[in-house]
């Protein structure tokens, strides 16, 4: 799985996201980033946990800017705007529900 994503990001000009687990109370996603890329603003209809396993991003919400570093990690609301941005090349993973 991790190779395929790697692989899919040697090419990709945005963020990739790939779906690890999902069950009907949950999902987990892996999320990878080069050095620059942003995953631009979006919502979330259920509660969800970013942790950074690799790498350094900053989580920005209306006007909270979060830098996490490895092993890092931040709720995000349900129905708020936000958006994470690669500082280097970076992995996450992303609980929801």
């Amino acid at each position: 799985m991790f190779k395929e994503i790697f692989q899919k990001l040697e090419k990709a000009v945005n963020p990739v996201a790939q779906v690890v687990q999902n069950t009907a109370c949950s999902k987990v996603m892996v999320i990878a980033f080069k050095k620059g890329m942003i995953l631009k603003e979006h919502k979330t209809d259920v509660r969800a946990k970013l942790v950074v396993i690799k790498g350094n991003v900053i989580y920005k919400e209306q006007n909270q800017h979060e830098e996490l570093f490895l092993y890092d990690e931040i709720n995000i609301p349900v129905a708020v705007l936000h958006s994470v941005e690669a500082i280097e090349d970076s992995l996450c993973l992303l609980f929801k529900g």
